[in-house]
């Protein structure tokens, strides 16, 4: 039989068949001796035995996988933004977008909260570069209704900084979730982390979502294990721009002739996207080639 890991706890890996159950599988021994670990979200073949108990047999090829948190197979990273209380530095979803941009998962904008700010710039830039972007409100429903739209028929990850909302948001996507929602701490403006371990859920609608760690530790280390020049094709909006720079092996950054500043000094560019752009690619170039590919092996 085919099922989809949903989650896996104390070596046991629990997988969706499509009857509604969940079947506590072992990982065959070859996994081990291949090097190969089972992830939540991969598509796998089991055998079912008795009960609700089973044997992973073999994991399918993978659309991609992600380190921190350990997933596969995301069709979407939404990430979840606020422009109230805790702020969202634009800064920390252009790393998420660039890392889900270089794995081929679409990166869809949530500014939740926006019954408190609207965040008016931060939703303009996102809807510009070219990213599905909305703002909904857990508080209130709004924008809930399009959210479950953009999500349904896929798998999403649910990513962004503690206190934005993530489990908030699942829980009115599905009343029922109760998913444990963390309170923001008044007084250091940011949240708790409550989110233990990932997990997909399957929605009524068919949507199947992971709630995930936030910002600190998504996949950090993949920014600087990419190479600095490769960072150029995950920023969208730079591609009209990528062969029409004066100078070949141009990084945007200060040459003369550069295409995509001048499309940053006419406004087509978010000047926040480029800084984020250069933060990211000062950041990879400080990883030295010996070491990068040493991690990579």
């Amino acid at each position: 039989m085919e099922g989809i890991i949903l989650k896996g706890l104390s070596g046991f890996y629990y997988v969706d068949g499509g009857d509604g159950r969940l079947i506590a599988c072992r990982g065959r021994g070859k996994f081990r001796h291949q090097k190969l670990t089972p992830l939540v979200g991969d598509r796998v073949v089991f055998t079912p035995l008795e009960g609700d108990s089973g044997i992973l047999e073999e994991i399918l090829p993978r659309k991609n996988q992600f380190r921190r948190p350990a997933v596969a197979n995301i069709d979407q990273l939404v990430v979840i933004a606020s422009g109230a209380v805790p702020v969202t530095d634009p800064f920390l979803i252009d790393r998420v977008v660039s890392i889900a941009e270089g794995r081929e998962c679409e990166p869809v904008i949530c500014i939740n909260k926006c019954d408190l700010d609207a965040a008016e710039e931060l939703y303009r830039t996102y809807l510009r570069a070219g990213f599905t972007t909305l703002r909904v409100s857990a508080e209130t429903g709004e924008g809930i209704d399009r959210l479950a739209a953009v999500i349904s028929g896929k798998v999403s990850a649910f990513t962004g900084n503690s206190g934005v909302g993530k489990s908030s948001i699942l829980n009115a996507l599905e009343p029922g979730f109760r998913l444990q929602v963390g309170e923001v701490s008044e007084k250091l403006g940011r949240g708790r982390h409550t989110t233990r371990h990932v997990e997909l859920y399957r929605l009524s609608s068919g949507a199947i979502v992971a709630d995930t760690p936030g910002f600190s530790s998504f996949d950090t280390e993949e920014m600087e294990l990419r190479p600095p020049e490769e960072l150029q094709h995950t920023f969208r909006e730079f591609a009209p721009y990528l062969d029409r720079c004066r100078f070949t092996g141009c990084a945007h950054i200060k040459e003369k002739g550069c295409a995509v500043l001048a499309a940053v000094k006419a406004g087509e560019i978010s000047q926040s996207r480029h800084d984020s752009y250069v933060r990211l690619y000062q950041q990879a170039k400080e990883v030295p080639e010996w070491q990068r590919r040493e991690r990579t092996d």
